[in-house]
């Protein structure tokens, strides 16, 4: 019996208008096909990986710690990926599900700050050997992460530390965004205008100023940080 081809990729989106942008497209331009699912609205995630290369949790406006129950289900979910060793990766909301799965805790700053703008991003030792990281990136979030246990941490920030982290071989947490279009962002800076008066947030200009600089590096990074991650669909 021939061996079945794992070349999609399972895309988790928590909102209905939401979009996996950038990292669908690099995705796409790898191989891979797009398997989404929306468990808020109703979408069943698998259990096992073994039609997938692996999977990617996104971010979304709700908290892991809610209590919705979409949220435990999907925090239970994360087993799946991590007991069979398939590549899985987290951004925000989704590397917070890892944290919490993980044993680690999800909390706001201390002193409310919040991360919504740019913000600079410095690689830890084990971060740099993998990867040349952009010094800025670009955050839209009021709570972060400690690090699980047994992970290790790649990348730092001033106000939220824990940044990007590895547990294994093939799981992932990354607290920023790279994947956003100019139009996604867009489009978060007219819907979460309200949160720019949040302690530590950026004006909604210096969100698409600071793309003109910065996204470039970012850009550049997601390419060769996803190619890690995932490498190339299996042609088998």
């Amino acid at each position: 019996m021939p061996k079945p081809s794992r070349r999609k990729i399972l895309i988790v989106l928590h909102q209905e208008q939401s979009s996996p942008g950038r990292v669908g497209h690099v995705l796409n331009e790898a191989g891979f096909d797009l398997d989404v699912r929306r468990p808020p609205l109703g979408d069943a995630l698998p259990g096992t990986l073994d039609d997938h290369a692996g999977a990617v949790v996104f971010g979304g406006p709700m908290s892991a710690n809610d209590t919705d129950e979409f949220v435990k289900r999907e925090t239970d979910w994360l087993a799946v990926p991590l007991r069979e060793n398939r590549p899985l990766l987290g951004i925000c909301l989704g590397a917070q599900m890892m944290a919490n799965h993980l044993g680690g805790q999800v909390r706001g700053h201390d002193d409310e700050l919040v991360e919504i703008g740019w913000y600079p991003l410095r690689a830890t030792p084990e971060g740099a050997k993998l990867f040349h990281w952009p010094e800025m990136v670009y955050q839209f979030h009021r709570e972060g992460f400690s690090l699980p246990r047994d992970a290790t941490l790649l990348a730092t920030a001033e106000h939220y530390p824990n940044q990007a982290f590895r547990y294994g071989e093939h799981a992932w947490g990354v607290q920023f965004h790279a994947e956003l279009t100019r139009v996604m962002m867009q489009r978060w800076v007219v819907h979460g205008a309200h949160r720019f008066v949040l302690p530590g947030a950026q004006p909604g200009r210096d969100h698409l100023g600071g793309r003109m600089i910065w996204d470039v590096h970012l850009r550049r990074w997601l390419g060769e940080f996803l190619g890690t991650v995932f490498g190339k669909p299996d042609a088998s």
